[in-house]
């Protein structure tokens, strides 16, 4: 099981780096296991990847209005929205695949 970040209320952001360790390790693992998940499955993680990516594209822009932002950790939460969007894409192809009439 992946251990996920949260974003509470629009109020701070935190990032260790073992979570950051383990998020990746789970990344690796979440595109094989696409293809043995059900529908319902994908679509309950559909709805929270894209809550997740919400959540971090206003600690983006939180982080990056300050004048002393760390870098760092915006290039990190810029990686994992990325990240995001990807498996965003490759399970709505899942779900909702393109049928040429």
């Amino acid at each position: 099981m992946c251990l996920r970040k949260g974003f509470a209320n629009g109020a701070r952001w935190r990032m260790f780096s073992t979570q950051v360790d383990l998020d990746e390790s789970c990344a690796m693992n979440a595109f094989s296991d696409l293809s043995m998940k059900t529908d319902e499955v994908l679509r309950v993680e559909l709805e929270e990847f894209r809550r997740e990516h919400g959540d971090l594209d206003a600690a983006i822009r939180a982080l990056q209005e300050r004048p002393t932002a760390d870098q760092l950790t915006l290039q990190r939460l810029k990686k994992k929205k990325l990240w995001l969007r990807d498996m965003i894409a490759r399970i709505e192809d899942r779900l909702y695949p393109d049928i040429i009439a």
